[in-house]
């Protein structure tokens, strides 16, 4: 019975320490809209990448710049299909029919990697001559993606906003094969990143 407990403990741990390894969020203890506490300021942008429930990721992007986060809305991704639009064409038009002005948008439709989303946002960031950005993506993606975004952007500060409910991921993931599958997917490309492989 020891030996049950001891697992059914160990499991508990792992799962837990997993979720919040993967999923750092900087809006801990912020509310709603922007207040004048540095953690909870406004931004210059907000960056959204595609990928997984990317419907679920622009749908936060729009959110948090509806609730005055930031004036900007950057979009990254190419398109899946390489017959139809971009991604982030796609996200663009999501965002637009929920309100945000084509003013506000910029878009990236080249990048097919977490790697280039990371690289093709900081040179749009780069030129605007922002300094501080709020990252969106699905719970499982957050940690890598904020990698590599600190990575190619060092001068910037970048702000995780994770995407913890969609399609694809949800605060009982360990419930189901696909994610354990995301996950461990996510925990292999980490360690590839750490070991100066791309993602």
């Amino acid at each position: 019975m020891k030996w049950v407990i001891s697992a059914f403990v160990f499991v508990a741990v792992f799962i837990t320490l997993v979720s919040v390894y993967l999923q750092p969020n900087s809006f801990i203890g912020c509310g709603v809209t922007p207040t004048e506490n540095a953690k909870c300021a406004t931004s210059d942008a907000i960056v959204v990448v595609s990928g997984g429930d990317t419907q679920a990721r622009t749908e936060a992007g729009v959110k948090l710049y509806k609730n005055g986060w930031a004036e900007t809305l950057i979009l990254s991704g190419a398109a899946q299909d390489k017959s139809g639009p971009s991604n982030a064409e796609a996200m663009k038009q999501q965002a637009i029919q929920a309100g945000v002005p084509s003013s506000a948008i910029v878009i990236d439709e080249e990048s097919e990697s977490t790697q280039q989303n990371a690289a093709n946002t900081e040179t749009i960031v780069a030129n605007r001559g922002y300094n501080d950005v709020i990252l969106v993506t699905s719970g499982y993606h957050q940690r890598r993606a904020s990698l590599e975004f600190n990575k190619q952007a060092e001068s910037v500060n970048i702000r995780n906003y994770p995407v913890t409910e969609d399609n694809d991921w949800g605060w009982f993931w360990w419930a189901t094969p696909r994610g354990w599958w995301l996950a461990g997917g996510e925990l292999v490309k980490i360690i590839a990143y750490y070991l100066g492989a791309t993602s």
